[in-house]
Protein backbone atom coordinates (compact mmCIF):
# COMPACT_ATOMS: atom_id res chain seq x y z
CA UNK A 1 0.00 0.00 0.00
CA UNK A 2 0.89 3.26 -0.81
CA UNK A 3 3.57 5.10 2.41
CA UNK A 4 2.41 7.19 4.77
CA UNK A 5 4.73 10.28 6.23
CA UNK A 6 4.29 12.95 8.69
CA UNK A 7 6.70 15.92 8.05
CA UNK A 8 7.22 19.54 9.51
CA UNK A 9 8.13 21.29 6.34
CA UNK A 10 5.70 23.19 4.82
CA UNK A 11 4.51 22.56 0.98
CA UNK A 12 6.90 24.69 -0.92
CA UNK A 13 9.78 23.28 1.15
CA UNK A 14 9.60 19.85 0.90
CA UNK A 15 11.10 17.87 -2.51
CA UNK A 16 8.26 15.71 -4.08
CA UNK A 17 6.67 15.39 -7.22
CA UNK A 18 3.75 17.36 -6.78
CA UNK A 19 2.28 19.50 -3.67
CA UNK A 20 -1.31 18.95 -2.99
CA UNK A 21 -3.31 22.26 -1.83
CA UNK A 22 -6.68 23.16 -0.80
CA UNK A 23 -8.68 25.59 -2.72
CA UNK A 24 -12.64 26.77 -1.26
CA UNK A 25 -15.18 28.17 -2.83
CA UNK A 26 -15.71 31.62 -1.68
CA UNK A 27 -18.49 34.20 -2.38
CA UNK A 28 -15.90 36.61 -5.03
CA UNK A 29 -14.04 33.78 -6.27
CA UNK A 30 -11.77 30.75 -4.93
CA UNK A 31 -10.07 31.04 -2.01
CA UNK A 32 -6.68 28.79 -0.71
CA UNK A 33 -7.17 26.90 2.16
CA UNK A 34 -4.95 27.02 4.88
CA UNK A 35 -2.37 25.13 4.84
CA UNK A 36 -0.97 26.15 1.55
CA UNK A 37 0.33 29.75 2.87
CA UNK A 38 4.31 29.22 1.31
CA UNK A 39 2.45 27.60 -2.18
CA UNK A 40 0.82 30.91 -2.26
CA UNK A 41 3.53 32.83 -1.26
CA UNK A 42 5.44 31.44 -3.94
CA UNK A 43 2.80 32.61 -6.56
CA UNK A 44 3.46 36.35 -4.87
CA UNK A 45 0.05 35.64 -3.12
CA UNK A 46 -1.72 35.43 -6.54
CA UNK A 47 -2.08 31.50 -6.97
CA UNK A 48 -6.77 31.93 -6.22
CA UNK A 49 -6.03 34.30 -9.04
CA UNK A 50 -3.99 32.19 -11.58
CA UNK A 51 -6.63 29.34 -10.26
CA UNK A 52 -9.51 31.67 -11.46
CA UNK A 53 -8.19 32.47 -14.83
CA UNK A 54 -7.75 28.61 -15.40
CA UNK A 55 -11.78 27.52 -14.71
CA UNK A 56 -11.07 26.54 -10.82
CA UNK A 57 -13.54 27.32 -8.40
CA UNK A 58 -12.92 25.57 -5.00
CA UNK A 59 -16.19 23.54 -6.06
CA UNK A 60 -15.86 19.89 -4.26
CA UNK A 61 -13.43 17.60 -5.76
CA UNK A 62 -12.42 19.74 -8.58
CA UNK A 63 -9.02 18.76 -9.56
CA UNK A 64 -6.31 21.89 -11.29
CA UNK A 65 -3.25 21.37 -12.17
CA UNK A 66 -0.46 23.82 -12.71
CA UNK A 67 3.51 23.91 -13.48
CA UNK A 68 5.01 25.05 -9.95
CA UNK A 69 6.91 28.54 -9.67
CA UNK A 70 10.21 29.30 -8.22
CA UNK A 71 10.89 28.61 -4.81
CA UNK A 72 8.34 25.62 -4.81
CA UNK A 73 10.45 21.78 -4.79
CA UNK A 74 7.53 20.46 -6.54
CA UNK A 75 7.49 20.83 -9.89
CA UNK A 76 3.30 20.61 -9.98
CA UNK A 77 0.72 22.16 -8.18
CA UNK A 78 -2.64 20.04 -7.40
CA UNK A 79 -5.16 22.42 -6.67
CA UNK A 80 -8.39 20.28 -5.37
CA UNK A 81 -11.68 21.95 -4.21
CA UNK A 82 -12.85 21.38 -0.49
CA UNK A 83 -16.37 23.20 -1.10
CA UNK A 84 -17.67 26.26 0.16
CA UNK A 85 -15.44 28.17 2.66
CA UNK A 86 -16.14 27.24 6.22
CA UNK A 87 -17.33 30.47 7.99
CA UNK A 88 -14.98 32.42 10.28
CA UNK A 89 -14.15 30.08 13.26
CA UNK A 90 -15.06 27.06 11.71
CA UNK A 91 -13.13 23.75 11.23
CA UNK A 92 -13.14 22.06 8.29
CA UNK A 93 -15.50 19.05 7.71
CA UNK A 94 -13.80 15.84 8.01
CA UNK A 95 -15.59 14.43 4.92
CA UNK A 96 -14.57 17.55 2.91
CA UNK A 97 -11.19 16.65 3.78
CA UNK A 98 -11.21 12.70 3.51
CA UNK A 99 -12.99 13.08 -0.41
CA UNK A 100 -10.40 15.89 -1.40
CA UNK A 101 -7.37 14.21 -0.25
CA UNK A 102 -8.62 11.28 -2.26
CA UNK A 103 -9.75 12.91 -5.28
CA UNK A 104 -6.06 14.00 -5.57
CA UNK A 105 -4.44 10.73 -4.89
CA UNK A 106 -6.02 9.67 -7.42
CA UNK A 107 -5.41 12.23 -9.97
CA UNK A 108 -1.87 11.53 -9.32
CA UNK A 109 -1.44 7.76 -9.97
CA UNK A 110 1.25 6.88 -11.55
CA UNK A 111 3.48 9.45 -8.95
CA UNK A 112 6.29 8.21 -6.74
CA UNK A 113 5.85 11.01 -4.39
CA UNK A 114 3.37 13.63 -3.27
CA UNK A 115 3.18 16.41 -0.32
CA UNK A 116 -0.14 17.14 0.90
CA UNK A 117 -0.51 20.91 2.37
CA UNK A 118 -4.25 20.70 3.11
CA UNK A 119 -5.72 22.12 6.35
CA UNK A 120 -4.97 19.37 8.82
CA UNK A 121 -3.50 21.33 11.61
CA UNK A 122 -4.29 19.03 14.59
CA UNK A 123 -5.06 15.31 15.02
CA UNK A 124 -8.69 15.04 13.58
CA UNK A 125 -7.40 16.75 10.04
CA UNK A 126 -4.26 14.72 10.34
CA UNK A 127 -6.69 11.81 10.06
CA UNK A 128 -9.07 12.95 7.67
CA UNK A 129 -6.28 13.96 4.98
CA UNK A 130 -4.45 10.66 5.46
CA UNK A 131 -7.57 8.23 5.52
CA UNK A 132 -8.92 9.88 2.05
CA UNK A 133 -5.46 9.62 0.67
CA UNK A 134 -4.72 6.29 1.17
CA UNK A 135 -8.43 5.19 0.78
CA UNK A 136 -7.98 7.29 -2.90
CA UNK A 137 -4.55 6.31 -3.18
CA UNK A 138 -5.93 2.66 -4.10
CA UNK A 139 -5.45 0.85 -6.97
CA UNK A 140 -6.49 -2.85 -7.94
CA UNK A 141 -3.49 -4.45 -10.39
CA UNK A 142 -3.31 -8.15 -9.22
CA UNK A 143 -4.46 -9.39 -13.16
CA UNK A 144 -2.97 -6.76 -14.61
CA UNK A 145 -0.04 -8.80 -16.64
CA UNK A 146 1.17 -5.34 -18.93
CA UNK A 147 1.59 -2.56 -16.47
CA UNK A 148 1.06 0.10 -19.50
CA UNK A 149 -2.64 -0.65 -19.01
CA UNK A 150 -2.84 1.01 -15.75
CA UNK A 151 -0.73 3.37 -13.59
CA UNK A 152 0.27 2.14 -10.49
CA UNK A 153 -0.94 4.14 -7.09
CA UNK A 154 0.49 6.74 -5.94
CA UNK A 155 3.81 5.96 -4.11
CA UNK A 156 4.28 8.19 -0.78
CA UNK A 157 1.75 10.82 0.48
CA UNK A 158 3.79 13.13 2.82
CA UNK A 159 1.66 14.70 5.37
CA UNK A 160 3.16 18.63 5.52
CA UNK A 161 2.51 20.56 8.18
CA UNK A 162 1.79 17.82 10.70
CA UNK A 163 4.22 16.55 13.40
CA UNK A 164 5.53 13.06 13.53
CA UNK A 165 6.84 13.57 17.10
CA UNK A 166 3.24 14.73 18.72
CA UNK A 167 1.79 11.87 20.25
CA UNK A 168 -1.52 12.53 18.80
CA UNK A 169 -0.88 13.27 15.07
CA UNK A 170 1.11 10.00 14.86
CA UNK A 171 -1.89 7.67 16.64
CA UNK A 172 -3.93 9.63 14.00
CA UNK A 173 -1.39 8.60 11.49
CA UNK A 174 -1.43 5.13 12.72
CA UNK A 175 -5.07 4.70 13.00
CA UNK A 176 -5.66 5.78 9.43
CA UNK A 177 -3.34 3.85 7.78
CA UNK A 178 -4.65 0.52 9.83
CA UNK A 179 -8.11 1.42 8.68
CA UNK A 180 -7.35 2.24 5.20
CA UNK A 181 -5.50 -0.96 5.14
CA UNK A 182 -8.62 -2.59 6.09
CA UNK A 183 -10.61 -1.01 3.77
CA UNK A 184 -8.49 -1.83 0.50
CA UNK A 185 -8.47 -5.43 1.93
CA UNK A 186 -12.06 -5.72 1.50
CA UNK A 187 -11.60 -4.21 -1.94
CA UNK A 188 -9.00 -6.44 -2.96
CA UNK A 189 -11.44 -9.14 -1.73
CA UNK A 190 -13.98 -7.74 -3.93
CA UNK A 191 -12.31 -7.08 -7.34
CA UNK A 192 -11.08 -10.50 -7.15
CA UNK A 193 -12.74 -12.59 -9.92
CA UNK A 194 -15.12 -15.02 -8.57
CA UNK A 195 -12.74 -18.13 -10.36
CA UNK A 196 -10.33 -17.61 -8.01
CA UNK A 197 -11.91 -16.18 -5.03
CA UNK A 198 -14.73 -19.13 -4.30
CA UNK A 199 -15.66 -19.95 -0.62
CA UNK A 200 -12.45 -22.70 0.13
CA UNK A 201 -9.73 -19.60 -1.42
CA UNK A 202 -11.68 -17.21 0.99
CA UNK A 203 -11.71 -19.31 4.18
CA UNK A 204 -7.78 -19.87 3.19
CA UNK A 205 -7.29 -16.47 3.46
CA UNK A 206 -9.03 -15.80 7.04
CA UNK A 207 -6.61 -18.63 7.69
CA UNK A 208 -3.20 -16.73 6.44
CA UNK A 209 -4.21 -13.67 7.77
CA UNK A 210 -5.77 -15.31 11.40
CA UNK A 211 -1.73 -16.30 11.64
CA UNK A 212 -0.33 -13.21 10.63
CA UNK A 213 -2.34 -11.04 13.32
CA UNK A 214 -3.03 -13.36 16.25
CA UNK A 215 -6.12 -14.07 15.46
CA UNK A 216 -8.32 -17.52 16.29
CA UNK A 217 -9.95 -18.99 13.19
CA UNK A 218 -12.29 -22.28 13.03
CA UNK A 219 -13.28 -23.49 9.67
CA UNK A 220 -16.52 -25.77 8.84
CA UNK A 221 -16.29 -27.40 5.84
CA UNK A 222 -19.17 -29.15 3.73
CA UNK A 223 -18.88 -32.21 5.65
CA UNK A 224 -19.02 -30.11 9.29
CA UNK A 225 -21.85 -27.88 7.90
CA UNK A 226 -23.89 -31.13 6.66
CA UNK A 227 -23.78 -32.51 10.41
CA UNK A 228 -24.15 -29.43 12.23
CA UNK A 229 -27.74 -28.75 10.58
CA UNK A 230 -26.56 -25.97 8.67
CA UNK A 231 -29.34 -25.98 6.24
CA UNK A 232 -29.48 -22.33 4.88
CA UNK A 233 -25.90 -22.48 4.13
CA UNK A 234 -25.90 -26.02 2.33
CA UNK A 235 -28.80 -25.29 0.57
CA UNK A 236 -27.19 -22.24 -0.98
CA UNK A 237 -24.33 -24.10 -1.72
CA UNK A 238 -25.32 -27.40 -2.96
CA UNK A 239 -25.61 -26.66 -6.57
CA UNK A 240 -21.88 -25.48 -7.11
CA UNK A 241 -18.81 -27.59 -7.35
CA UNK A 242 -17.18 -25.80 -4.55
CA UNK A 243 -18.82 -26.49 -1.62
CA UNK A 244 -19.65 -23.50 0.88
CA UNK A 245 -17.97 -22.46 4.09
CA UNK A 246 -18.81 -21.22 7.44
CA UNK A 247 -15.84 -19.10 8.86
CA UNK A 248 -15.37 -17.65 12.75
CA UNK A 249 -12.46 -15.43 12.75
CA UNK A 250 -11.93 -14.29 16.41
CA UNK A 251 -10.05 -11.00 18.43
CA UNK A 252 -10.00 -11.40 22.01
CA UNK A 253 -8.44 -8.79 24.60
CA UNK A 254 -7.98 -10.02 27.87
CA UNK A 255 -9.07 -6.89 29.42
CA UNK A 256 -12.29 -7.17 27.27
CA UNK A 257 -15.69 -6.19 28.70
CA UNK A 258 -17.69 -6.26 25.63
CA UNK A 259 -18.02 -8.54 22.78
CA UNK A 260 -19.53 -8.04 19.21
CA UNK A 261 -20.14 -10.49 16.90
CA UNK A 262 -20.86 -9.55 13.57
CA UNK A 263 -22.04 -11.78 10.69
CA UNK A 264 -21.33 -11.18 7.08
CA UNK A 265 -22.85 -12.27 3.73
CA UNK A 266 -20.18 -13.78 1.51
CA UNK A 267 -22.03 -15.57 -1.79
CA UNK A 268 -18.23 -15.56 -4.07
CA UNK A 269 -20.52 -15.69 -7.10
CA UNK A 270 -23.93 -15.29 -7.58
CA UNK A 271 -26.15 -16.44 -10.35
CA UNK A 272 -29.49 -16.59 -8.77
CA UNK A 273 -29.54 -20.21 -8.73
CA UNK A 274 -31.91 -21.92 -10.20
CA UNK A 275 -33.89 -18.69 -10.77
CA UNK A 276 -31.71 -17.46 -12.80
CA UNK A 277 -31.06 -13.69 -12.89
CA UNK A 278 -31.14 -12.21 -16.07
CA UNK A 279 -28.74 -10.39 -18.44
CA UNK A 280 -26.82 -7.74 -17.42
CA UNK A 281 -27.10 -8.72 -13.79
CA UNK A 282 -24.30 -11.25 -13.12
CA UNK A 283 -21.35 -9.45 -14.42
CA UNK A 284 -20.88 -7.97 -11.29
CA UNK A 285 -21.95 -10.54 -8.96
CA UNK A 286 -18.44 -11.69 -7.70
CA UNK A 287 -19.54 -8.54 -5.31
CA UNK A 288 -21.91 -10.41 -3.60
CA UNK A 289 -19.45 -11.27 -0.73
CA UNK A 290 -18.93 -7.92 0.07
CA UNK A 291 -20.71 -8.18 3.70
CA UNK A 292 -18.32 -11.27 4.55
CA UNK A 293 -15.21 -8.83 3.23
CA UNK A 294 -16.17 -5.90 5.42
CA UNK A 295 -16.29 -8.48 8.49
CA UNK A 296 -13.17 -9.90 7.70
CA UNK A 297 -11.40 -6.55 7.43
CA UNK A 298 -12.71 -5.33 10.72
CA UNK A 299 -11.95 -8.13 13.11
CA UNK A 300 -8.29 -7.71 11.61
CA UNK A 301 -8.36 -3.97 12.16
CA UNK A 302 -9.57 -4.11 15.84
CA UNK A 303 -6.39 -6.31 15.98
CA UNK A 304 -4.44 -3.94 14.44
CA UNK A 305 -5.43 -1.25 16.66
CA UNK A 306 -5.00 -3.60 19.95
CA UNK A 307 -8.76 -2.75 20.97
CA UNK A 308 -10.14 -3.43 24.13
CA UNK A 309 -13.32 -5.09 22.87
CA UNK A 310 -13.89 -8.96 21.86
CA UNK A 311 -14.87 -9.16 18.13
CA UNK A 312 -15.89 -12.54 16.46
CA UNK A 313 -16.55 -12.38 12.91
CA UNK A 314 -18.77 -14.91 11.15
CA UNK A 315 -18.70 -15.46 7.16
CA UNK A 316 -21.24 -17.22 5.61
CA UNK A 317 -19.52 -18.29 2.48
CA UNK A 318 -21.26 -20.00 -0.72
CA UNK A 319 -21.50 -19.73 -4.35
CA UNK A 320 -24.79 -19.57 -5.66
CA UNK A 321 -25.12 -21.93 -8.69
CA UNK A 322 -27.52 -23.83 -10.79
CA UNK A 323 -26.23 -26.96 -10.98
CA UNK A 324 -27.94 -30.79 -11.01
CA UNK A 325 -27.90 -30.52 -6.76
CA UNK A 326 -28.98 -27.07 -6.91
CA UNK A 327 -31.83 -26.18 -4.45
CA UNK A 328 -35.16 -25.48 -6.36
CA UNK A 329 -37.97 -22.93 -5.67
CA UNK A 330 -40.57 -25.05 -3.72
CA UNK A 331 -37.55 -27.26 -1.37
CA UNK A 332 -37.83 -26.50 2.46
CA UNK A 333 -34.88 -25.97 3.79
CA UNK A 334 -34.09 -26.72 7.55
CA UNK A 335 -32.40 -24.19 9.37
CA UNK A 336 -29.11 -24.29 11.91
CA UNK A 337 -32.19 -23.05 14.30
CA UNK A 338 -34.58 -25.44 13.67
CA UNK A 339 -36.86 -23.80 11.87
CA UNK A 340 -38.36 -24.72 8.12
CA UNK A 341 -37.94 -21.94 5.18
CA UNK A 342 -39.66 -22.92 1.77
CA UNK A 343 -37.59 -21.42 -0.80
CA UNK A 344 -39.99 -19.30 -3.25
CA UNK A 345 -37.06 -17.87 -4.98
CA UNK A 346 -33.58 -19.12 -5.13
CA UNK A 347 -32.18 -15.64 -6.10
CA UNK A 348 -33.09 -14.77 -2.13
CA UNK A 349 -29.79 -16.71 -0.87
CA UNK A 350 -28.41 -14.11 1.12
CA UNK A 351 -30.50 -14.28 3.83
CA UNK A 352 -30.57 -17.75 3.92
CA UNK A 353 -26.78 -18.01 4.46
CA UNK A 354 -26.82 -15.33 7.13
CA UNK A 355 -29.77 -17.01 8.81
CA UNK A 356 -27.38 -19.93 9.87
CA UNK A 357 -24.80 -17.61 11.03
CA UNK A 358 -27.22 -15.38 13.21
CA UNK A 359 -28.50 -18.24 14.96
CA UNK A 360 -24.88 -19.60 14.83
CA UNK A 361 -23.73 -15.99 16.32
CA UNK A 362 -26.36 -15.77 18.88
CA UNK A 363 -25.48 -18.84 21.07
CA UNK A 364 -22.89 -16.94 22.21
CA UNK A 365 -24.70 -14.77 23.68
CA UNK A 366 -22.48 -11.12 22.49
CA UNK A 367 -23.51 -8.09 23.53
CA UNK A 368 -24.30 -7.27 19.93
CA UNK A 369 -24.70 -8.67 16.39
CA UNK A 370 -24.36 -6.83 13.03
CA UNK A 371 -24.95 -8.30 9.96
CA UNK A 372 -23.67 -7.04 6.68
CA UNK A 373 -24.75 -7.89 3.63
CA UNK A 374 -25.35 -7.02 -0.07
CA UNK A 375 -28.89 -8.06 0.66
CA UNK A 376 -31.57 -6.81 -1.70
CA UNK A 377 -31.92 -4.75 -4.92
CA UNK A 378 -34.79 -3.32 -3.41
CA UNK A 379 -32.76 -1.30 -1.09
CA UNK A 380 -30.29 0.59 -4.11
CA UNK A 381 -34.44 1.02 -5.49
CA UNK A 382 -34.70 2.88 -1.95
CA UNK A 383 -31.51 4.61 -0.84
CA UNK A 384 -29.72 4.67 -4.15
CA UNK A 385 -25.93 3.34 -4.50
CA UNK A 386 -24.34 5.56 -2.08
CA UNK A 387 -26.15 5.20 1.16
CA UNK A 388 -26.45 1.80 2.94
CA UNK A 389 -29.57 0.97 5.04
CA UNK A 390 -29.81 0.36 8.95
CA UNK A 391 -32.50 -1.92 10.83
CA UNK A 392 -32.40 -3.26 13.92
CA UNK A 393 -34.75 -4.77 16.61
CA UNK A 394 -32.97 -1.79 19.29
CA UNK A 395 -34.14 1.95 18.05
CA UNK A 396 -31.06 3.26 20.17
CA UNK A 397 -28.60 0.81 18.23
CA UNK A 398 -29.90 1.90 14.93
CA UNK A 399 -29.90 5.53 16.13
CA UNK A 400 -25.87 4.52 17.27
CA UNK A 401 -25.13 2.81 14.28
CA UNK A 402 -26.16 5.33 12.10
CA UNK A 403 -24.62 8.66 14.06
CA UNK A 404 -21.45 6.06 13.96
CA UNK A 405 -21.45 5.97 10.04
CA UNK A 406 -21.68 9.24 9.86
CA UNK A 407 -18.56 10.34 11.90
CA UNK A 408 -16.60 7.49 9.34
CA UNK A 409 -17.59 9.30 6.67
CA UNK A 410 -20.00 6.66 5.17
CA UNK A 411 -23.59 7.00 3.63
CA UNK A 412 -26.02 5.25 5.54
CA UNK A 413 -29.94 6.10 6.59
CA UNK A 414 -32.02 4.51 9.44
CA UNK A 415 -34.79 1.94 7.97
CA UNK A 416 -38.43 0.78 9.95
CA UNK A 417 -39.36 -2.64 10.62
CA UNK A 418 -43.27 -2.80 10.43
CA UNK A 419 -44.19 -5.76 11.65
CA UNK A 420 -47.41 -6.33 9.28
CA UNK A 421 -44.95 -7.15 6.82
CA UNK A 422 -43.71 -10.48 8.52
CA UNK A 423 -47.39 -12.02 7.59
CA UNK A 424 -46.10 -11.69 4.12
CA UNK A 425 -43.84 -14.59 4.51
CA UNK A 426 -46.28 -17.25 5.69
CA UNK A 427 -45.83 -20.33 3.85
CA UNK A 428 -47.57 -23.41 4.08
CA UNK A 429 -45.73 -25.92 4.21
CA UNK A 430 -42.68 -24.34 6.31
CA UNK A 431 -42.49 -21.99 9.37
CA UNK A 432 -41.52 -19.37 7.08
CA UNK A 433 -40.85 -18.35 3.31
CA UNK A 434 -37.80 -16.61 1.65
CA UNK A 435 -39.58 -14.50 0.59
CA UNK A 436 -43.00 -11.40 0.94
CA UNK A 437 -44.17 -8.75 -0.96
CA UNK A 438 -42.51 -6.89 -3.36
CA UNK A 439 -42.99 -3.91 -2.18
CA UNK A 440 -40.95 -2.74 0.91
CA UNK A 441 -38.81 -5.79 -0.46
CA UNK A 442 -35.31 -4.72 1.78
CA UNK A 443 -37.79 -4.42 5.07
CA UNK A 444 -38.58 -7.64 4.05
CA UNK A 445 -35.42 -9.43 4.13
CA UNK A 446 -34.42 -7.48 7.77
CA UNK A 447 -37.66 -9.28 9.20
CA UNK A 448 -36.39 -12.20 7.71
CA UNK A 449 -33.55 -12.23 9.19
CA UNK A 450 -34.65 -10.75 12.86
CA UNK A 451 -36.73 -14.05 13.15
CA UNK A 452 -33.05 -15.74 13.37
CA UNK A 453 -31.64 -13.55 16.33
CA UNK A 454 -31.62 -15.21 19.78
CA UNK A 455 -34.37 -13.38 22.19
CA UNK A 456 -32.32 -10.96 23.80
CA UNK A 457 -29.76 -9.92 21.74
CA UNK A 458 -29.19 -6.44 20.60
CA UNK A 459 -29.02 -6.64 16.52
CA UNK A 460 -28.59 -4.56 13.66
CA UNK A 461 -28.61 -4.92 9.82
CA UNK A 462 -26.60 -3.41 7.27
CA UNK A 463 -27.75 -3.48 4.00
CA UNK A 464 -24.87 -2.34 1.83
CA UNK A 465 -26.16 -3.43 -1.62
CA UNK A 466 -26.01 0.44 -3.24
CA UNK A 467 -23.01 1.39 -2.19
CA UNK A 468 -20.14 -1.92 -1.80
CA UNK A 469 -19.56 -1.67 -5.56
CA UNK A 470 -19.21 1.24 -7.61
CA UNK A 471 -20.07 0.24 -11.57
CA UNK A 472 -20.28 4.25 -12.34
CA UNK A 473 -16.59 7.09 -12.50
CA UNK A 474 -14.49 6.91 -9.36
CA UNK A 475 -15.12 9.63 -7.17
CA UNK A 476 -13.88 11.04 -3.46
CA UNK A 477 -11.81 8.42 -2.19
CA UNK A 478 -14.09 5.50 -3.46
CA UNK A 479 -12.44 3.87 -7.00
CA UNK A 480 -14.23 1.82 -9.31
CA UNK A 481 -14.88 -1.55 -8.70
CA UNK A 482 -14.98 -2.51 -4.70
CA UNK A 483 -15.57 0.12 -2.29
CA UNK A 484 -14.88 -1.42 0.84
CA UNK A 485 -18.06 -0.49 2.25
CA UNK A 486 -19.11 -0.72 6.14
CA UNK A 487 -15.34 -1.32 6.90
CA UNK A 488 -14.91 2.11 8.67
CA UNK A 489 -18.39 2.36 10.22
CA UNK A 490 -17.92 -1.26 11.87
CA UNK A 491 -14.35 -0.48 12.91
CA UNK A 492 -15.48 2.65 14.81
CA UNK A 493 -18.51 0.91 16.49
CA UNK A 494 -16.01 -1.67 18.01
CA UNK A 495 -14.00 1.10 18.73
CA UNK A 496 -16.92 2.65 20.92
CA UNK A 497 -17.57 -0.53 22.49
CA UNK A 498 -13.82 -0.89 23.74
CA UNK A 499 -14.10 2.47 25.39
CA UNK A 500 -17.43 1.57 27.00
CA UNK A 501 -19.48 4.48 24.75
CA UNK A 502 -22.24 1.88 23.27
CA UNK A 503 -23.64 -1.81 24.60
Amino acid sequence: MTALTLSTSSGAALRADAVVIGVTKGAKGPEVAAGAEAVDAAFDGKLAATLELLGASGGEGEVTKLPAPSGVKSAVVLAVGLGETPADGAGYDAEALRRAAGAAARALSGTKKAAFALPATDAAGVEAVATGALLGAYAYTAYRVDSAGGKGPLGEIALVGAKPRDKAHKAAAERATAVAEEVNRARDLINMPPNDLNPKAFASAVQAAGKEHGLKVEVLDEKALLKGGFGGIMGVGQGSATPPRLVKVAYTHPKAKKTVALVGKGITYDSGGISLKPPGHNETMKCDMSGAAAVFATVVAASKLGLQVNVTGWLALAENMPGGNATRPGDVLKMYSGKTVEVLNTDAEGRLVLADALARASEDNPDAIVDVATLTGAMVLALGTRTFAIMSNDDGFRTVLHETATESGEQAWPMPMPPELLKAMDSPVADIANMGERAGGGLVAGLFLQEFVGEGITWAHLDIAGPAFNEGAPFGYTPKGGAGTAVRTLVRLVEKAAAGDVL
